[in-house]
């Protein structure tokens, strides 16, 4: 039960969160970026992975220099380290020896190089020690940054912010622009000229450039995932366009055949002179049986059906009508030759269409994707089922290759995975493509064999 003394602080709590204002929300929540990309784990190890060499560029190097190249990132900062380093000897920061020159040439250097293990660490340590720096280098001109540490300054904001996220490379900026107009109000008139805007202008640029690339990257990605997404929901719409339309065609096969079994059923009794009552009885059940699931078969069909789909008129093809198909084929334009080699047999009537529909595809195939090529189908009756063959060779026309739809070949998997059948569908060495097919059958019926 809740008391007065429980809902207060609710209420209280709620009413502050209503009557906070946009900016308030809006300042707290950029304080709490700030704290998170700056404070929270500032000295976390995060070492810089090598890049990946399979760019267009480093992909054609050789081997051994192609593993050299991915650690280039690494090898550039410890160049620019060096450059630091002998720009605070050039320049005299500390007249070139002694124990000055640790501290204001190696510590802008070795900020430099922290930026390879602990990059948000390296930039809080460039920040820092630039007024040690500058101080013990007796560098007024140009207070706060020394040659040196302007490089060092400016080198480890471009590398922490291409290792981390672009509103860190925003903060870094305004805490480097609020330490320099810090110095340069703090120390007005008692020094030379300050660097701070050099190296706000610099930073920006730099800055800019690195953040424009982060975009561009994280939208390259994000249209890759989305692209990645698109392509699996297509493949996926594809398999259902494929099992649906093959659902259409073995309807008619298999309604087929309950008819014949209604209707044989139902004429049976009649064709045997005072058949017992029982066999009545089971010829019946039988073609009851038979109406029910035809019934049951076409309302499954209903659910698959497009609302414009048209029922075929005609027998759906089979291996006897392929030279028709080879007929119509010859007159697109591909030359094709046709081997029938085993005893040729009944099939079901399941395998015949999902046999002729792979040789239809595969030719249609070689139309679109390979002008002016040849093409050889071959029919093999083996003891085990049917294997089917067709190659095509490589395109000899000039003529465009016409794009499908993508379809084909998830088309035939899918008829000869349904017969628990074996398919391959693959370039040839030559440049052709060649699709091989096994669909296993029982042997009904020895035919003579055909070559033709």
């Amino acid at each position: 039960m809740l008391t007065t003394a429980s809902v207060l602080p609710l209420t209280v709590l709620y009413v502050t969160e209503k009557t906070r204002s946009p900016e308030y929300r809006l300042a707290l929540g950029a304080l709490s970026g700030l704290r998170q990309d700056l404070f929270h784990d500032a000295l976390a190890y995060r070492p810089l992975h090598p890049m990946r060499t399979d760019g267009p560029l480093t992909r054609r190097l050789p081997g051994r220099i192609r593993d050299a190249a991915a650690w280039t990132p690494h090898a550039a900062v410890v160049v620019l380290a060096m450059f630091v380093l002998s720009m605070a000897y050039v320049s005299g920061d500390s007249g070139g020896a002694g124990a000055e020159f640790v501290l204001t040439g190696f510590i802008p250097a070795a900020a430099v190089l922290m930026t390879l293990v602990r990059p948000v660490g390296a930039w809080w340590l460039s920040l820092l020690s630039t007024p040690v720096v500058a101080v013990l280098a007796g560098y007024w001109d140009g207070w706060p940054w020394t040659p040196g540490g302007f490089l060092s300054h400016l080198t480890v904001m471009t590398v922490v912010a291409m290792r981390t996220r672009p509103r860190a490379a925003g903060w870094m900026w305004a805490l480097t622009a609020a330490y320099g107009f810090f110095a340069e109000v703090g120390l007005s008139g008692r020094y030379g000229g300050s660097d701070t805007p050099q190296m706000l202008f610099v930073a920006a640029l730099a800055l800019l450039v690195v953040t424009v690339l982060h975009v561009r990257r994280e939208a390259r990605q994000e249209v890759a995932a989305q692209q990645t997404v698109t392509a699996v929901e297509r493949d996926k719409r594809t398999l259902l366009e494929e099992r649906t339309t093959i659902a259409r065609e073995l309807h008619d096969v298999v309604a087929h055949h309950m008819s014949v079994v209604a209707i044989q059923a139902e004429a049976a009794p009649y064709r045997v002179e005072n058949p017992p009552p029982e066999l009545e009885k089971a010829f019946a059940t039988i073609r009851e049986n038979a109406v029910a699931a035809l019934t049951e078969l076409r309302r499954v069909l209903g659910v698959v059906r497009a609302e414009d789909y048209q029922a075929p008129d005609a027998p759906q093809p089979v291996l006897a009508d392929i030279e028709n198909l080879l007929a119509n084929v010859r007159e697109a334009g591909l030359d094709v030759q046709k081997t029938i080699t085993g005893a040729v047999r009944a099939l079901p009537q399941g395998v015949e269409l999902s046999a002729y529909r792979i040789v239809q595809e595969a030719l249609s195939n070689a139309l679109r994707h390979a002008p002016g090529s040849t093409a050889k189908v071959e029919i093999s009756y083996v003891l085990g089922g049917l294997g089917l063959r067709i190659a095509n060779t490589a395109a000899q026309s000039l003529v465009k290759p016409s794009p499908g739809a993508g379809h084909g070949i998830t088309g035939m998997r899918e008829r000869v995975t349904m017969l628990n059948g074996e398919m391959t569908a693959e370039p040839t060495e030559e440049g052709g493509y060649e699709v091989t097919a096994f669909i296993p059958v029982a042997v009904i019926e020895t035919a003579s064999e055909e070559t033709s």
